[in-house]
C-alpha cells in the first residue's frame, strides 16, 4: 500500500490537533484561502469586461475552485479547450474542502466550483451570495461514512454518545453525523464534535488516536484499506443529493452562455469517466499519490454527472437546512430559493444533455 508522502513529517502535529481541538465557532475558514489561493484578484478584480454585450460571456477569465481530493475536469483540461477558442483564460485555486472552497466564492476569489450539500447551506447563512447551477448524480452513499479503528469497543451510531468525533465542519460529513445522529434519537450535542479538514486526520487514524471519524473518499477508501477501520454508517439514503455545481452570483448572471459550456464539459466528462473508472484511477494516481487499487474502489463509488436545478432538488436542500437549524448547528434559518436562478435563467444555463435526465 502506498501511503501519500507527507503523513509521517506532519504526525507530531496532527496529533496534537486530534487532542486538542475544539470545535470552533459558526465561520468559514478564511485564513486557509490566503494559503490555497495565492495572489487571487477580489470579486472586482477578477472580472475583466469584452466589449460584446449579449454574447452571455463578459469575463476573460474564469477562477475554478477545486477540492484536494482530486477534480479529474482539471486533470482532463477539457474546460481550456473548449474556452480558449472564446478568449477565456480558466485558472484554478485548490481547497482541503468544500467550506473554504465556498469561502473563497464569497469573498470572490472563485467563480465557480463544485460541494457537497452542506458547504453552500453555511454559506449562504453566511451571507454568501451564490447560487445553485447544476446537481451532481447522487452516489450509492458508500463513499462516506463514520469510521472507527477496527477494535473499537464503538459498535453503533448509538454508541458514540459523549464520544469525540472528528470531521470537517461545514462539509457533507457534517450532515452526515447530524442525520445519523438523528436516526438514533441523538442530537449533535450529545457528541463531542472537533471540527478539522480530512487531510490531517488520516495519520492519527491510521496509528489508531482517533476515537470516530466521518469523511469522504479518499480519505475513507484509506481508512478501511489501510487501517482497517470499520464504518459503522456509510452515507446510504443519506446523501441523496450528490453534490452541486455553483458559483458566485454575479459571475452566474452576468456570463449564462460561460456557465452552460462549462457544465456541458463537466457533464460530458461526467458520462466518460463513470463508463471508465479504471482510467479515472489512473489518471488520479500522479495527483493524489495513492494505490491504484484504492483509486479504483473510490472512481467506482463516484457519480460524476450532473442533474438539473429542481424545485423538489432546493426542497430537500431546504430540510438538511432546516436540520441544521433545529440542531443548533446553523445560527439563522435560510430561504433556499434565495440561493437559486429563475426559471428562465435555468433554461439558458443548463444544456439539453441535463435538462433531459
Amino acid at each position: 500500500m502506498v501511503l501519500v508522502a507527507s503523513f509521517k513529517s506532519r504526525q507530531q502535529g496532527i496529533l496534537k490537533r486530534v487532542l486538542a481541538v475544539a470545535v470552533p465557532g459558526f465561520m468559514m475558514i478564511a485564513t486557509t484561502i490566503a494559503g490555497c489561493t495565492g495572489q487571487a484578484p477580489n470579486a472586482q478584480n477578477s472580472i475583466n469586461k469584452t466589449n460584446s454585450p449579449g454574447t452571455g460571456i463578459k469575463t476573460k477569465v474564469v477562477h475554478v475552485g477545486y477540492q484536494s481530493s482530486g477534480d479529474i475536469v482539471r486533470l482532463k483540461g477539457v474546460l481550456e479547450k473548449r474556452l480558449e477558442p472564446l478568449g477565456v483564460k480558466v485558472e484554478w485555486a485548490q481547497f482541503p474542502a468544500g467550506p473554504q472552497l465556498m469561502e473563497a466564492m464569497n469573498v470572490g476569489k472563485v467563480d465557480i466550483g463544485s460541494a457537497g450539500e452542506t458547504p453552500p447551506i453555511f454559506a449562504q447563512a453566511a451571507g454568501a451570495s451564490l447560487v445553485y447551477l447544476a446537481g451532481r448524480q447522487p452516489s450509492t452513499g458508500e463513499g462516506s461514512g463514520i469510521v472507527v479503528p477496527r477494535d473499537s469497543p464503538i459498535q453503533t451510531v448509538a454508541d458514540l454518545k459523549g464520544k469525540r468525533v472528528i470531521f470537517q465542519k461545514g462539509s457533507a460529513s457534517h450532515y452526515l453525523l447530524v442525520k445519523a445522529l438523528d436516526e438514533v434519537g441523538l442530537k449533535y450535542n450529545d457528541v463531542q464534535a472537533v471540527s478539522m479538514p480530512p487531510g490531517d486526520v488520516r495519520e492519527a487514524f491510521i496509528q489508531g488516536k482517533v476515537e470516530a471519524w466521518v469523511t469522504w473518499d479518499p480519505h475513507l477508501a484509506i481508512a478501511q484499506k489501510i487501517a482497517n477501520g470499520r464504518v459503522l454508517r456509510d452515507a446510504k439514503g443519506i446523501a441523496t443529493q450528490g453534490g452541486f455545481y455553483l458559483a458566485s452570483k454575479q459571475f452566474a448572471k452576468e456570463n449564462p452562455e460561460l456557465v452552460r459550456l462549462i457544465l456541458e464539459e463537466v457533464d460530458k466528462l461526467g458520462q466518460w469517466a463513470e463508463a471508465n473508472p479504471q482510467e479515472v484511477a489512473q489518471l488520479l494516481e500522479p495527483e493524489l499519490k495513492l494505490d491504484i487499487s484504492l483509486l479504483e474502489t473510490v472512481s467506482q463509488r463516484r457519480r460524476y454527472r450532473l442533474r438539473p436545478i429542481t424545485p423538489e432538488l432546493i426542497a430537500e436542500q431546504q430540510r438538511i437546512a432546516d436540520l441544521f437549524y433545529s440542531n443548533k448547528v446553523l445560527p439563522k434559518q435560510i430561504d433556499l430559493k434565495e440561493a437559486t436562478l429563475t426559471p428562465e435563467e435555468y433554461a439558458v444555463i443548463t444544456p439539453t444533455t441535463i435538462s433531459q435526465k
